[in-house]
């Protein structure tokens, strides 16, 4: 269902070099762009994707209280390994990875983190 996250950043080159590195880690490149406004990463074009942008109103990007961008990966191990990378890259620890409720051994398992704008986003998987 979902086409494309935008998140606000008022550092395009920043946060580019960020997202390079940690969606290059998932083995996911750029795929389109515009000098000076924005940049999006997906596995390929008609799969969903997350973008960088300037503001257009060309005021100061700001994080969304409860916002958050979700990044689905396929096991425990990629979770962990997205969320120290991000961290590794500058980004903020928001939850260590670990299953949700944290008392189960099954189902929701996800880590937290902060990118250098402030944006929350996570890593997750379903385990059974």
């Amino acid at each position: 269902m979902i086409g494309y996250v935008t998140l606000g950043t008022n550092d395009l080159q920043k946060a580019a070099a960020y997202y390079d590195e940690l969606f290059g880690s998932m083995g996911v490149g750029r795929f389109m762009e515009e000098e000076n406004s924005f940049i999006a990463w997906a596995p390929e074009p008609n799969a969903p994707s997350v973008a960088v942008s300037v503001p257009f109103n060309k005021e100061k990007a700001c994080v969304g209280n409860g916002t958050m961008v979700a990044l689905f990966v396929d096991s425990p191990d990629k979770v962990d390994a997205l969320h120290k990378k991000a961290l590794e890259l500058g980004g903020t620890n928001e939850g260590d990875p670990g299953f949700r409720p944290a008392e189960n051994d099954k189902g929701f398992y996800a880590g937290y983190f902060r990118d250098l704008d402030g944006n929350k986003l996570n890593a997750f998987c379903m385990v059974e």
